[in-house]
């Protein structure tokens, strides 16, 4: 029995909402009736009020509420009008080190959001209509962000579309410098940008320090789609930030780990369509080249390459794009790092000195194609310092090498070599218009074949 009285209550306490919900529907739109004009007349002075404190709320079952887009609670809650633009705070408990008494203490950090924020980060449109329906304050930013803010980086579309037809500012900037464009950093949150920018957003809008674009951050993450959609609303492709780097560079930075190649690759391939220049080198005077080889990525290596880029460019330290292969070749020895060494070479890049050689020692086909760029094998004294361990493991190339070193080498391998230093940087171009033998092709292109002839 009590459990239908409780239900015939709930039910009853519904039912009133929903009246004073129509009510204050009623009274909204009666106000936005014209009313016909009165003559002027003179009025007494009246007092005025200054606006009532902002509600503060720490009740986490009230901030779940709107987090869970539980509408009958959204109603309770709401009874109380002052609700709708409550500064909502939560309180996290954090380790932090106090140099005056030399160890870590527990600190309590306070964070703010509003209903508003909570309704649009977690994706509830239908709580998000009834806070803007009720009065919530569209581009309140509590906490350092706006409910618009939330929306994209959850990839909310349906709430960024609400809140923009409410006036929200589509450039608006958070407190770390973000405008929404930015937030819309994953690959849900497309609609997110179609719509902001069908809103009005600016394609080329700045972060308020590191001065990136959209197109900056979409290339960064490797979203093919959010790029294409930047470039055909007139993003520029050759925007900087205040490191120098453009988009491009950023693809190249970002295309770290091999599953993800595929989709940096064709965001790389769309900013050179659009024309981006593969030597626009950063402050630091690193080229997406550089980047691309410090990822080892030999088939965005090929499209740069391909598209222009300098083979030897040198930065700032003076490191060229081969010597950034050669400092991560151990760490990717499953992503043919010879490939991308191959590739350079076969674009103009001169051989490195011999003792630079023993970074390749835990790859022996990225060794093979090194060496195959001497006239004759050079003596490599650090073989004689290489673990037991590295020995153990390539023994067979290992032990060729020092049987070779400093002896000459054949006739054909000179010939490719004097073929190779005419053609330079015309070596990749140049060789497959001669019509050779696909063997004979592969030779002057130093592919491997497991031999030092």
């Amino acid at each position: 029995m009590s459990n239908s009285r409780r239900s015939l209550r709930l039910e009853q306490d519904f039912r009133e909402w929903e009246d004073a919900r129509q009510a204050l529907a009623h009274r909204r739109s009666m106000a936005r009736a014209p009313l016909p004009r009165a003559p002027p007349r003179q009025r007494p002075l009246q007092e005025v009020r200054a606006p009532p404190p902002q509600i503060r709320c720490r009740d986490t079952a009230v901030h779940n509420t709107f987090m869970c887009g539980d509408m009958k609670g959204v109603y309770a809650v709401l009874r109380e009008p002052g609700m709708v633009n409550a500064l909502m705070e939560t309180v996290h408990e954090e380790m932090a080190w106090t140099p005056e008494m030399g160890l870590w203490t527990l600190s309590s950090t306070v964070k703010h959001s509003s209903p508003l924020r909570l309704a649009a980060g977690s994706g509830h449109a239908g709580c998000v209509e009834e806070l803007l329906f009720r009065g919530a304050e569209v581009n309140d930013d509590p906490g350092g962000r706006a409910a618009l803010h939330d929306a994209c980086v959850g990839g909310h579309a349906a709430c960024v579309q609400l809140l923009l037809r409410q006036g929200a500012d589509p450039d608006l900037l958070s407190e770390d410098g973000s405008a929404p464009l930015h937030l819309c950093a994953s690959s849900q949150s497309l609609r997110c940008a179609e719509a902001l920018l069908e809103g009005g957003a600016e394609v080329n809008v700045r972060t308020r320090e590191s001065r990136l674009t959209p197109l900056h951050v979409a290339s960064r993450r490797g979203l093919e789609a959010h790029a294409e959609l930047f470039l055909r609303h007139g993003a520029d492709v050759s925007a900087t930030s205040r490191e120098g780097e453009t988009p491009l560079n950023a693809a190249c930075a970002g295309a770290e780990s091999p599953p993800e190649a595929g989709r940096y690759l064709r965001v790389i391939q769309t900013l050179l369509d659009a024309g981006a220049n593969p030597r626009t080198a950063g402050r630091k005077r690193h080229t997406p080249l550089h980047n691309a080889c410090g990822n080892c990525s030999h088939r965005i290596v090929d499209v740069l390459l391909q598209h222009g880029a300098e083979a030897d460019a040198v930065n700032c330290v003076g490191c060229t794009p081969m010597d950034c292969l050669l400092q991560v070749v151990e760490d990717f020895l499953e992503q043919q790092p010879e490939a991308v060494a191959r590739s350079l070479l076969n674009h103009g890049t001169k051989p490195v000195p011999p003792k630079n050689l023993k970074q390749c020692a835990l790859s022996p086909t990225t060794l093979e194609v090194m060496l195959n760029c001497y006239p004759s094998i050079p003596r490599c004294d650090w073989l004689d310092s290489l673990s037991s361990e590295t020995r153990e493991d390539q023994p067979r190339f290992l032990d060729l090498v020092i049987q070779r070193r400093s002896q000459p080498r054949s006739l054909q391998h000179l010939c490719r070599c004097a073929l190779r230093l005419h053609l330079s940087a015309r070596c990749h171009s140049a060789v497959g218009k001669l019509g050779l033998p696909s063997f004979l092709r592969n030779y002057l292109l130093l592919f491997n074949d497991g031999a030092l002839r």
